[in-house]
C-alpha cells in the first residue's frame, strides 16, 4: 500500500459498543472513535474537557437560544451553572420568562404538534411544538415581573442587574436565574424586549404613564459583558442554538478591539445546532466564519454539532457532570462597581 493511502486510512472508525458503555460518560467517550455527529458530539466533549482544565482559566460564555425549557432542560442549564461548567449567561428573554414562568409553580404539559390550535385558543393554551403552556398564568407571569419592575428606584438597569433581582426573588433552587443569582453568575438578555419579560415591562411602562422611569440599557449591557472578557485571560464559548445570544458573545470581541483592547478571539469554542450553513444564516454559520471576523481566535480549538438541542446538551453536559470537571477549576466571582467588573477566582 502507497504510504500516503496507508497514511490516510490509518485511523479505523470504530464500532460503539453498548455493553461496555456503562454510563453516559462512557457512551459519549465512544461517540469520539464513531462517525458522522456521534463523533463530532465526542469531539465536543473532548473540547469541553480541555477548555474546563485549561490552566489559563477561561471565561466560560455559554448562549443560550431555542424552545429549551419546553424540551426539558431547565434542570441540565441550572447544572451548569450551579457545577462550575460555565460562567456568564448569555440567553434569549423567552427562555428566561419560562423559568420564572416554572418558578413561581407553574407548568409545561405534553402535548402534540397536530393539536387543533383554535380550539387551544379558546382555553388560553398557548402551544410550543408538542408543549403546552398556560396563557393565563402567563399574564400572571407577566404581572409579577411588572410588579417587581414597579418597586425598583427609577433609573437606568442593564438587562444583567435586572434579571439579579429577579432571580433573587424567585427563591427557587430548580430555577436557572434564582442558581445564577445565588452563585453570581451574571445573565445577560440583549434582546429582553422579544420576550414575555419584555411584555410585562410594557404593560409596567402602560401603568405608570410612560416617561422617564425604569428603563433596560441595552448598551450598557455590551459594556458589561465586553469588559468582563477584556478582563479575561483567555476565554471560550458555547452556543447552544444561535440567534442574538452566538452574534452576542461574538460581538464583544469586536467591540473590546474598537475600544483599543486586543483581548483575541475566543479561544474554545463548541456550538450546538440543527441548523445548516448554507443558507447564510447566523445560527448554522460555521465557526471558521466567526475566525475571519476575528471572533473565534485563529488557533481556536472548535466544532459544531449539529443535532437538536434537547438531545445533544444533555449527552453534553452529563459527560462534563460524571467527569467532574467543574470541580477541576477555580469558581470565578464577578464584583460591580456600577457596570465596571472585578474577576475574582476562589
Amino acid at each position: 500500500m502507497d504510504d500516503e493511502k496507508r497514511r490516510i486510512l490509518s485511523k479505523e472508525v470504530v464500532d460503539i459498543d453498548l455493553r461496555s458503555a456503562i454510563t453516559v460518560k462512557d457512551l459519549v467517550r465512544q461517540f469520539r472513535d464513531a462517525s458522522i455527529q456521534a463523533r463530532n458530539l465526542g469531539i465536543a466533549a473532548e473540547i469541553l474537557e480541555r477548555m474546563l482544565t485549561d490552566e489559563r482559566r477561561p471565561t466560560v460564555f455559554l448562549g443560550l437560544a431555542g424552545p429549551l425549557i419546553a424540551a426539558g432542560l431547565r434542570r441540565v442549564i441550572r447544572d451548569m451553572i450551579a457545577e462550575n461548567l460555565v460562567d456568564v449567561v448569555v440567553s434569549t428573554g423567552a427562555i428566561l420568562y419560562q423559568d420564572i414562568y416554572r418558578a413561581r409553580g407553574f407548568k409545561h404539559y405534553q402535548g402534540t404538534p397536530s393539536a387543533d390550535d383554535l380550539k387551544l385558543r379558546e382555553y388560553f393554551i398557548d402551544r410550543i411544538y408538542d408543549t403546552y403552556v398556560d396563557e393565563e398564568m402567563f399574564r400572571e407571569t407577566d404581572k409579577y415581573i411588572a410588579k417587581i419592575a414597579d418597586g425598583l428606584e427609577e433609573r437606568a438597569y442593564s438587562s444583567r442587574e435586572f434579571l439579579e433581582i429577579l432571580g433573587k426573588n424567585l427563591n427557587d433552587p430548580e430555577s436557572i436565574l434564582y442558581t445564577a443569582w445565588e452563585t453570581g453568575t451574571p445573565v445577560f438578555c440583549p434582546a429582553i424586549a422579544d420576550s414575555s419579560i419584555g411584555i410585562g415591562l410594557t404593560y409596567q411602562y402602560k401603568k405608570r404613564g410612560g416617561g422617564v422611569g425604569f428603563t433596560i440599557d441595552t448598551i450598557r449591557d455590551t459594556y458589561e459583558i465586553t469588559m468582563i472578557k477584556v478582563k479575561s485571560e483567555r476565554s471560550g464559548a458555547i452556543y447552544v442554538g444561535g440567534g442574538v445570544p452566538k452574534n452576542y458573545i461574538n460581538d464583544i470581541v469586536v467591540a473590546a478591539e474598537l475600544m483599543g483592547y486586543n483581548p483575541g478571539g475566543h479561544y474554545w469554542a463548541i456550538q450546538i445546532t440543527q441548523d445548516s450553513p448554507h443558507w447564510g444564516g447566523l445560527s448554522g454559520s460555521t465557526l471558521g466564519e466567526a475566525q475571519s471576523w476575528g471572533k473565534i481566535h485563529s488557533k481556536a480549538t472548535k466544532v459544531q454539532v449539529f443535532v437538536e438541542a434537547s438531545i445533544g446538551l444533555p449527552l453534553l453536559t452529563a459527560y462534563a457532570l460524571h467527569n467532574e470537571l467543574g470541580k477541576r477549576r477555580k469558581r470565578l466571582k464577578i464584583e460591580w462597581e456600577v457596570d465596571e467588573p472585578t474577576l475574582i477566582y476562589y
